[in-house]
């Protein structure tokens, strides 16, 4: 079947070549209403489909960016990676998403496989293990924005939640009710991952400002599936947590699992505030106490961020890290 042309769209719509291109790039605020009208009504009816790879190679842009998360399971990645699209969108850009698994070798093949499409950008959530090759695109000004991870030592942008003030909400809370055996459960520190380092710093700083001394038997930072052996041993201790945190949603759910399989009723036995503002936290019996991300808005600068670095290869950056406020979501289990 004869693959059809802008040539042919041209001679249909009885128009030049150029004023179908025009068209094509969205040109056309001069052109005559008319004229748009026809070279539609051709390109509908001849199903004409632009040669993408060839119009990339003439304006050197794909007009697509890569989005690589550490892990989508997570709720502020898939909420996140939705601003970033919104707003790709409205400028006329296309997303790839790629999933680490939190796996730096996955993330390193993704990076590859990505610049080899030649997307225009990368917005990384950072596994934290391809330091090498990260240096290597910031050297090369390569238009690449990390999200919800620091790379000590590398000057590029990245989209943070002040993680300290995410804890210290949650521990005043606690206080503020009376409680002062506080826990604390993250997934694990191994690699460093920022949010977790942060949030367990601010919470022994937060312990600190309450004059509350800090126990490490009340600290877990586990990998996921040791996490409820973990609750278990803080629960049973002598003298357990009245009150906990769980560093993030995932450690919520594991949290809540052992909660249910436990008979503990929130908050009478146990009080509890997550990080992550959880879409089933208001459905949850009882209503779950959160400290939301704003991931809309993280998202949004994520975007804005590299889509100025596309255009703008000489742009300048104010600052390298940009941190976000938590808001506290008042609930039930606590």
């Amino acid at each position: 079947m004869k693959r059809i042309t802008i040539s042919d769209v041209a001679q249909h719509a009885e128009v030049s070549k150029s004023t179908v291109s025009q068209y094509l790039n969205k040109r056309y605020d001069y052109m005559a209403p008319r004229t748009k009208e026809r070279i539609s009504k051709a390109i509908e009816e001849l199903g004409y489909q632009p040669n993408i790879v060839a119009r990339s190679l003439k304006q050197k842009s794909t007009s697509t960016i890569g989005v690589i998360v550490a892990n989508i399971l997570h709720t502020f990645s898939t909420q996140t990676i939705r601003a970033v699209e919104d707003i790709c969108n409205e400028q006329g850009f296309h997303i790839i998403v790629c999933n680490a698994d939190d796996n730096p070798e996955k993330e390193r093949e993704y990076i590859e496989m990505l610049r080899a499409k030649q997307v225009d950008g990368l917005i990384i959530f950072p596994t934290g293990g391809n330091i090498d090759l990260y240096e290597r695109m910031v050297n090369e000004k390569y238009p690449l924005v990390f999200v919800d991870r620091i790379v000590d030592g590398l000057a590029t942008s990245s989209i943070m939640l002040n993680n300290e003030s995410a804890v210290k909400l949650a521990v005043d809370h606690f206080t503020d009710k009376g409680y002062e055996r506080i826990g604390i459960m993250t997934t694990s520190l191994e690699r460093h991952v920022t949010p977790r380092v942060e949030r367990i710093a601010g919470y022994k700083k937060a312990l600190g400002e309450k004059g509350i001394p800090v126990r490490e038997e009340y600290i877990k930072s586990l990998e996921l599936e040791l996490l409820q052996d973990g609750l278990h041993d803080m629960l049973s201790s002598e003298e357990p947590p009245q009150a906990l945190i769980a560093g993030n949603d995932l450690t919520l759910i594991e949290v809540l699992r052992y909660i249910k399989s436990n008979a503990i009723s929130l908050p009478e036995d146990l009080a509890l505030i997550g990080i992550d503002d959880v879409s089933f936290a208001s459905l949850f019996t009882p209503e779950l106490t959160t400290i939301a991300q704003p991931t809309f808005e993280m998202g949004k600068q994520a975007a804005e961020l590299l889509l100025n670095k596309i255009k703008n290869p000489d742009f300048i950056e104010e600052k390298n890290v940009y941190r976000f406020e938590p808001k506290l979501m008042v609930r039930h289990s606590c």
